[in-house]
């Protein structure tokens, strides 16, 4: 996987297929998800060319909305989801002027294409292929598990628990179900035997189009490639059952809200609001969000489609906040200091053509992990220091978790394998790395808090969460392939920091 395609390209991530187990029989068919794209009379007339998807960001009075929808409509609109409440509209229309027109009505204060043209891409924030476990590898670890004395047949080589004191704190308090952490992905495989015990049906979704659809097993993925969510939601909570692996808070509730589309894998805005304002409104307490919105690495506030994506998905993400949901995002892939000057972006628009493009990460912003409120998460690998690939920032990163590191820290495991072991849909495992991995341990941890202070707000969730963590302060060197360059450079102190924000989550003290 490319670092220039920061998080995620999960067609690139394909997988060794060594089953663990016998198959279970794939997913139950997911009811369809709304169309990407659907054709809409224009203002000339004309019917027969491709709409696009627009967000329309409006006052939230019923006036100005009713009189926005009635201006979307004479501009050869066609309004397929409303969310009055944080006066975001999404819109389809095949009139070219949409936008524009759009960004002229009275009431309307951003307006925008949330794509740029049709082209089967793909799409998360994990770095480099999956590996599934094979029948022999799965054997030697959880021998080493049962001589280890380790509660799960595979702990042995979750050396990312350990790293945290995760498996001790599930012995104090392994997590309420009365907490739910929602994860915003790719969907889950809610029947694997680690997933099954600890899944919240009743806040899972289809979010695919902007439109939730909450049929049974919407929330599903597609294909067993699109493995990404159910992998990261056993990061979270995989049940201390006696089966495969455990999750940092194996005894709180997940859920999946499905957001990739199902024809090129990306996560488009209108989806991701969909996503966070379902979560609030069916008392999700934390989101976990490894990802960023396409088609744009990062949305720059000059140009008006990008800057009508960060005002939905932000309206969307502190409506969630005001509601009492805590979100957490993953810092991305790319190894980009998001507190520099300038970024060079060549990875957007990644639905269509990329173009390369030097940008100020402080006005382009990458979405949602940069929005105000979310939860910035970096990763680790087993020797506490940054993962190569990780992003970082002065004031940008909140915290760092493990995200695993295959080519730099090696644990001394069965495996020996650097990344983080956790589930895959059709009963399997699989080890991946990234971003995209240390964000749900970071996740874990909050619903750990959240359980031990039920009372605590987001933003209480936050200082708590920063307050547990331990900081290993700025490296004195960062040169891990030798070759006499720094591979990173980290600001800041002991306290604070670029590499690792207020420091690396401890669940264990997370509990105490």
């Amino acid at each position: 996987m490319s670092h220039l395609r920061s998080r995620r390209r999960l067609a690139l991530a394909v997988p060794v297929v060594l089953s663990l187990t016998a198959s279970l029989g794939f997913l139950p068919a997911a009811a369809s998800a709304a169309p990407r794209t659907e054709a809409a009379v224009r203002a000339d007339g004309a019917s027969d060319a491709p709409a696009l998807a627009y967000v329309v960001n409006t006052r939230t009075d019923h006036r100005t909305i009713a009189s926005v929808k009635r201006a979307a409509a004479k501009a050869g609109g066609s309004v397929v989801a409303a969310y009055d409440r944080i006066g975001v509209l999404v819109v389809h229309s095949a009139n070219p002027a949409f936008g524009e027109e759009m960004r002229k009505v009275p009431g309307v204060q951003s307006a925008g294409a949330t794509r740029t043209a049709p082209l089967k891409a793909a799409g998360t924030t994990d770095e480099g292929a999956a590996e599934m476990l094979s029948a022999e590898q799965a054997a030697r670890i959880a021998k080493a598990s049962e001589a280890a004395g380790a509660g799960e047949p595979l702990e042995a080589d979750q050396w990312d628990l350990r790293a945290i004191g995760a498996d001790r704190a599930a012995k104090i308090n392994p997590g309420s179900p009365r907490v739910t952490v929602a994860v915003i992905d790719t969907g889950v495989d809610d029947t694997h035997p680690d997933l099954a015990p600890n899944f919240s049906r009743s806040q899972s979704a289809n979010c695919v189009g902007g439109k939730a659809d909450t049929s049974e097993g919407a929330w599903r993925p597609y294909t067993a490639d699109d493995y990404h969510g159910t992998h990261v939601a056993g990061e979270i909570a995989a049940a201390r059952n006696g089966i495969g692996v455990a999750g940092v808070a194996p005894g709180v509730k997940v859920s999946g809200i499905k957001v990739s589309d199902p024809d090129d894998g990306l996560f488009y805005p209108e989806n991701v609001v969909c996503a966070f304002v379902f979560a609030a409104d069916h008392g999700v307490e934390i989101t976990n969000n490894s990802y960023y919105v396409d088609p744009w690495l990062y949305n720059c506030m000059d140009d008006p489609d990008q800057r009508a994506i960060v005002d939905a998905v932000g309206r969307a993400q502190r409506y969630a906040q005001k509601k009492g949901t805590l979100s957490l995002a993953s810092a991305g892939n790319s190894n980009h200091d998001l507190d520099s000057d300038a970024i060079v972006d060549d990875s957007s628009p990644d639905d269509s053509t990329p173009v390369t493009r030097t940008i100020d990460p402080h006005v382009c912003l990458d979405v949602p992990t940069q929005l105000p409120g979310v939860v910035t998460v970096s990763a680790t690998g087993v020797k506490a220091e940054k993962s190569y690939y990780s992003s970082y920032g002065n004031g940008v990163v909140d915290i760092a978790a493990p995200g695993g590191d295959r080519r730099y820290q090696i644990p001394d495991t069965p495996s020996k394998d650097g990344r983080i072991l956790s589930t895959m849909p059709n009963n399997q495992y699989a080890f991946l790395q990234g971003t995209s991995m240390a964000s749900p341990h970071a996740a874990g941890v909050a619903a750990l808090l959240k359980s031990r202070y039920p009372g605590a707000t987001p933003a209480q969730l936050q200082a708590l969460l920063k307050a547990q963590a331990d900081n290993p302060g700025c490296p004195a060197s960062y040169d891990q392939d030798g070759d006499g360059t720094q591979d990173a450079t980290c600001a800041g102190g002991e306290r604070v920091n670029g590499f690792y924000g207020f420091g690396i989550v401890n669940a264990l003290r997370a509990v105490k």
